[in-house]
């Protein structure tokens, strides 16, 4: 449905450190960068991040977070470390989500902008 989703974080380089490290067990990896913005995907670029003035504040009961599919367990666990060595915050730590399937295994993340990421994988 959608074809890609872009957000404004305060500091660009710190970001991208963040993002190279915690979406890279995911397979995604930065495709495109500028100095006022970056591009991940795997194929086609789905995120973009640019540097802003007011970047939607951190909001923990907006509802507000992002879920990117993971390869396998591995990659969930993998995608959990890396975020929070590169400066995230847990917000859940990977195992199965028995209330949202039998098989919905996901970790959280909050990157340092305070947007919740997800990793999940339904093998």
């Amino acid at each position: 449905m959608f074809d890609h989703i872009s957000i404004g974080v305060r500091d660009l380089a710190r970001t991208r450190s963040f993002y190279d490290a915690a979406l890279a067990p995911l397979g995604v990896m930065l495709k495109y960068q500028r100095e006022d913005m970056l591009g991940y995907g795997r194929e086609a670029i789905g995120l973009w991040i640019s540097p802003s003035k007011h970047p939607v504040p951190a909001d923990m009961e907006s509802g507000l977070h992002f879920c990117f599919s993971a390869p396998s367990r591995e990659a969930v666990d993998a995608f959990h470390a890396a975020g929070l060595k590169a400066g995230g915050t847990d917000n859940g730590k990977p195992g199965l989500r028995k209330d949202y399937g039998d098989d919905y295994y996901a970790a959280f993340v909050i990157d340092p902008d305070g947007y919740r990421l997800e990793a999940y994988c339904g093998k």
